[in-house]
């Protein structure tokens, strides 16, 4: 059986299957620190499960607003008309807490919240924070993770080191 786990302070991500570590990537969770509730721009702790599986088919580099491809594809001319922008690229996996009253349902769920483990620009930096809650991977990660991963897979998003 496959599963996730996120390390804020280290900020990675293992695939595991049957305990055994399969993949290992450097992400970006929020530079606003770990925290579940509505508005706090933060990295979600705690038991979740993969919802859904967002872009399958679609280009490298689509750009992604409220799950739907928006017909444009990045590139730093694209990057550099909105610097502000909070890039969703290529694919999302989206995230549904699991754990009643900490990350699911009222104003602490991580479903509602939109959380993603998404694709950003080439040159996002990984391995330090930096998203405004989703976890951020590099395309070529992200494209290899969700070919590997089904909705239902579990994911843990911790905050202690391993």
């Amino acid at each position: 059986m496959k599963s996730i786990r996120i390390s804020i302070p280290d900020q990675t991500l293992e695939l595991t299957e049957d305990g055994k570590t399969v993949r290992r990537y450097l992400v970006s969770t929020s530079k606003n620190g770990a925290g579940e509730k509505y508005g706090s721009f933060c990295t979600p702790r705690g038991r979740h499960v993969i919802r859904a599986k967002i872009g399958a088919g679609e280009p490298v580099n689509t750009v992604f607003v409220k799950r739907r491809p928006t017909g444009e594809i990045y590139d730093a001319e694209l990057g550099g008309r909105h610097p502000g922008r909070d890039w969703m690229l290529t694919r999302l996996l989206w995230l549904s807490g699991c754990e009643p009253g900490f990350n699911r349902l009222g104003d602490v769920d991580t479903m509602r919240r939109y959380i993603y483990i998404h694709g950003s620009p080439d040159t996002a930096v990984m391995g330090k924070p930096g998203s405004i809650g989703c976890i951020r991977m590099h395309n070529r990660d992200l494209l290899e993770l969700f070919d590997l991963v089904e909705p239902g897979t579990a994911v843990e998003i911790i905050e202690s080191t391993t």
